[in-house]
């Protein structure tokens, strides 16, 4: 009865060798009771380095597929035939968005001296909201000003962004509505 319970612990002990989760290194495992464990040891080594060689190669193409989405994407946009709205925000700050009549999907904005091309993404509250997913930029644009946000770094960029259109004084509206 001795035997038996000798082969289940040794057979424990090399199943548990195998998944590395034993203290004892594969080559204590009784390969005098199971000629096939030396088999079993080879082919677990086999699919790990295999595995791992396949990941690599996965890492390998997703950086490279990167590196060219990253690319394509900085590439300047085309900003022939476009409306130039320049803003003035806070700290010294400046914005240009270029607005193309034929495409309302998307407006290339420059900022820090590099033009950038951002995607509308649908609002449920009427503000006009640009992403650029690839750099992080979100440009918010509601009627009394416009914010551009990093979203990669969670903070702003530039706030109280105003066009000449912005800029002008309310007051004065509102005493040209009470002349009229």
């Amino acid at each position: 009865m001795a035997t038996p319970v000798k082969h289940l612990l040794a057979a424990g002990t090399f199943m548990l060798a195998a998944l590395g989760l034993c203290a004892a290194p594969a080559s204590a495992a009784p390969e005098k009771n199971h000629p096939k464990a030396a088999d079993v040891v080879k082919k677990a080594q086999t699919k790990k380095s295999s595995k791992g060689k396949k990941a690599a190669a996965v890492v390998a193409a997703g950086a490279a597929g990167a590196a060219v989405a990253a690319t394509v994407d900085e590439a300047e946009p085309d900003i022939t035939d476009t409306k130039v709205t320049d803003y003035a925000c806070e700290l010294g700050n400046a914005i240009t968005i270029y607005t193309n009549e034929k495409d309302d999907a998307h407006i290339a904005l420059r900022w820090k001296k590099r033009l950038h091309r951002l995607e509308r993404v649908g609002t449920t509250t009427g503000a006009l909201r640009f992403e650029n997913k690839n750099y992080g930029l979100i440009w918010i644009g509601i009627p009394a000003k416009g914010i551009l946000l990093d979203s990669k770094l969670n903070r702003q960029l530039a706030n109280e962004c105003k066009n000449a259109e912005q800029s002008k004084p309310l007051v004065t509206a509102a005493l040209d509505d009470k002349k009229s």
